[in-house]
């Protein structure tokens, strides 16, 4: 097949799809999956290293392959149905956008105690002229000043520049401790050591995003892109987010196994400070450095993601709530982006998000607050890939060409096989 573009393609703005042409449009990805790692997953992977080494090293890797089949779902799904999300979960009946709604609301108010909790935790590190609760309202309301105002090109550039500071330092500290690369290679062999299955989940479901992964079409339609003929251009950005964060989580596990063996980071609230320490202590406070500030790039990445992209997903929800039993599924084209990020319903998630969890800061615990967002974030992943499934296979919805093959089916599959557990898992674990 040709790379250069048809008359037909030009027309409608479409470049060329070879190599160069794909990732200079690289953009949308590397927000979605910045935006899913966070603190709650710096944490999962390094108790694992710290507890077993390189040995569930594999559960990453199968980890980053499921995400990646779900973001390629996803971009599919917008450009493919000219539909977006909402519209979807529309069509499935009532329920869907009546639990999407519910969740949204619950899940909002505790991620926005836990992102501007785990922003403020290296802040405080590095400046400790205010505790982590000052920090804490400090990038919310950075985080909401940037959004509020911010246009997509400019956000995108700024998550841009918070990948790269991450991906440099955090990589940067995984080679300063050293890799055991013949230990690694042995960890792409499946094993499941006693206790390990809790933490073979978290890996493999920890890796890029939770709610945060449906926000990626609306991403898509900001960057331009609003047909099947952008699909190559999608996938090839999908593939560089979510490989550049199993990278990243690859790197966080060698740190966990190489420097924390025999620490457990869940019995203190400042968990991911014991790293700085260790850092510190063994190679000098300018090894301390540079892993805060990647430890904030991580933090501030997710919090300005989520400002912008679930704000968007609640701006669409209100918008297909509102539409008559009798109308039809609105269409991308449908979907004014502009006019949803100067709307009431998403300026007004913006200030659910930045406001009323502070009340939550009064707690004083933010390390439990990001274990409980990841109870949360485990309810939705389920949701998410069975709905994919639905509506990737529908004849009525999705044309021949774009619809689920059995590679598409078969990780959807296995992805909502996981998520389903790693739910039931961690909602066991609270009652325990």
């Amino acid at each position: 097949m040709s790379n250069v573009a048809s008359a037909e393609d030009r027309e409608a703005g479409v470049p060329d799809t070879g190599w160069k042409s794909r990732l200079k449009q690289v953009g949308p990805g590397v927000m979605a999956a910045a935006t899913g790692v966070g603190a709650g997953d710096l944490v999962a992977t390094m108790v694992a290293g710290a507890r077993y080494g390189y040995v569930l090293f594999w559960a990453v890797v199968l980890g980053t392959v499921f995400k990646l089949a779900l973001g390629e779902a996803i971009g599919r799904w917008h450009l493919g149905s000219g539909r977006t999300m909402l519209s979807g979960w529309r069509t499935l009946g009532r329920w869907a956008t009546t639990y999407f709604g519910i969740y949204v609301v619950v899940w909002g108010f505790v991620y926005g105690a836990t992102a501007m909790s785990a922003s403020a935790l290296p802040l405080n590190a590095l400046f400790p002229v205010l505790p982590v609760s000052g920090w804490a309202i400090v990038s919310a309301l950075t985080g909401l000043l940037l959004v509020w105002f911010g246009q997509y090109a400019v956000l995108e550039k700024l998550m841009t520049a918070l990948v790269g500071i991450m991906f440099v330092t955090v990589v940067g500290t995984a080679l300063l401790v050293g890799p055991n690369l013949p230990e690694l290679a042995k960890g792409l062999v499946p094993s499941l050591p006693d206790g390990s299955v809790v933490y073979v989940l978290g890996l493999m479901g920890g890796v890029g995003g939770t709610i945060t992964m449906a926000a990626y079409g609306y991403w898509t339609l900001a960057k331009g892109w609003s047909s099947s003929r952008w699909i190559p251009f999608m996938r090839t950005d999908n593939a560089v987010g979510y490989i550049t964060t199993g990278i990243f989580v690859v790197a966080m596990l060698v740190v966990g196994a190489g420097m924390l063996g025999g620490q457990d980071l869940t019995d203190s609230d400042k968990g991911l400070l014991i790293l700085g320490d260790s850092l510190a202590a063994d190679y000098g406070q300018w090894a301390r450095i540079p892993f805060l500030v990647g430890f904030f790039a991580v933090t501030f990445s997710s919090l300005i993601g989520v400002w912008n992209g679930v704000s968007l997903l609640f701006a669409d929800w209100w918008r297909t709530w509102q539409m008559p039993k009798d109308a039809p599924s609105e269409t991308n084209t449908g979907y004014d982006r502009k006019a949803g990020l100067r709307s009431t319903p998403y300026r007004a998630y913006l200030l659910w998000l930045t406001f009323p969890p502070m009340l939550l800061l009064t707690l004083g615990k933010p390390f439990q607050l990001t274990i409980m967002y990841g109870v949360l974030g485990a309810l939705f992943m389920p949701f998410l890939a069975g709905t994919l499934l639905v509506l990737l296979n529908s004849k009525s919805m999705m044309p021949a060409a774009q619809r689920s093959r059995w590679l598409s089916n078969t990780l959807l599959v296995l992805c909502l096989a996981l998520f389903a557990t790693v739910a039931v898992t961690e909602v066991i674990s609270q009652f325990e």
